[in-house]
């Protein structure tokens, strides 16, 4: 059964691959017929890709504020889009705890990125969840009820 987590694992390969074409082509096709989705789980990921492709340039700059010796643009590829998504989603996917967030995330970098790359993603995200005043109600209401799949932390299925 698809999750949301193999949702934003989709969402995170089509961002890599924005980083490197710039736009959209024929290997967006391609690539959701080799690895295809449910119609909401698509919809969560398009939903993902579109917010943090509008919301690039603020995603960036809260990234490298918290980003200790390191500019956006010479991180790993893989490493910065997890950060974007992981970003986007605080800010701006309400119905989804934070805590699922950060644990999301780390799977991902796990997943995708170095031997380090999850502490590196955990530390950042976390300084942003921490210390971002839109995050407030998040950090306050930390297990909110949410919609879908994500109601718990762990890994989802």
């Amino acid at each position: 059964m698809a999750s949301r987590h193999q949702a934003r694992e989709r969402a995170v390969q089509i961002l890599f691959q924005f980083d490197i074409h710039g736009q959209a082509g024929p290997w967006l096709d391609d690539f959701w017929v080799q690895y295809p989705l449910t119609e909401e789980l698509r919809a969560f990921a398009d939903r993902l890709v579109a917010g943090v492709r509008t919301h690039a340039k603020e995603l960036d700059a809260l990234i490298g504020s918290y980003a200790t010796n390191w500019k956006v643009g010479r991180m790993p590829i893989i490493d910065r889009n997890i950060l974007r998504l992981g970003c986007f989603e605080l800010l701006y996917v309400p119905e989804v705890p934070a805590k699922v967030t950060l644990n999301e995330a780390i799977e991902l970098a796990k997943s995708f990125g170095d031997d380090e790359a999850s502490k590196f993603v955990n530390g950042i995200l976390d300084k942003v969840l921490g210390a971002d005043v839109r995050l407030a109600r998040k950090r306050a209401f930390p297990e909110l009820p949410v919609v879908g799949s994500d109601s718990h932390v762990k890994r989802e299925t």
